[in-house]
């Protein structure tokens, strides 16, 4: 596996969530989310928008870090399937790898677990590849 570095790091939103990268390479990415009280559903566990955000920036950079010179990529489609609850104070950890890598698409399902070994989400996502701006 490729490890490859992220211009910039990540971006104001995930970074805000709490989300972190711990592994970046062309076959796999993996991140870390502590459940807290900011980004829970107001019953203690998190919030199927905050998962959602978790897998979908991992499945983004997934599809940045297998991008050509000159492109660039939104997320055309997200599918997620809420398995089991995480609660305050678990860390999540999501493991984003690769169903499809295309000329103009690229398919990403990301698996994520709580310390435990349970799965909590399950999300697969397509994302659009195309040529960035002013390139």
């Amino acid at each position: 596996m490729t490890a490859v570095r992220l211009k910039g790091g990540l971006p104001a939103f995930p970074r805000m969530i709490g989300m972190e990268l711990t592994e970046t390479g062309t076959e796999r990415i993996v991140g870390t989310l502590a459940v807290r009280e900011e980004i829970t559903n107001g019953t203690g566990a998190i919030h199927g928008g905050a998962l959602m955000a978790f897998a979908d920036t991992l499945g983004a950079i997934g599809t940045l870090v297998n991008l050509s010179d000159g492109m660039a990529t939104t997320t055309m489609e997200s599918k997620t399937n809420f398995i089991a609850p995480a609660l305050v104070g678990m860390v999540l950890t999501g493991e984003a790898t690769p169903v499809h890598r295309g000329r103009t698409t690229m398919i990403w399902q990301t698996r994520i677990t709580r310390e435990d070994g349970r799965l909590v989400a399950i999300v697969t996502q397509t994302q659009l590849v195309m040529p960035a701006r002013g390139g």
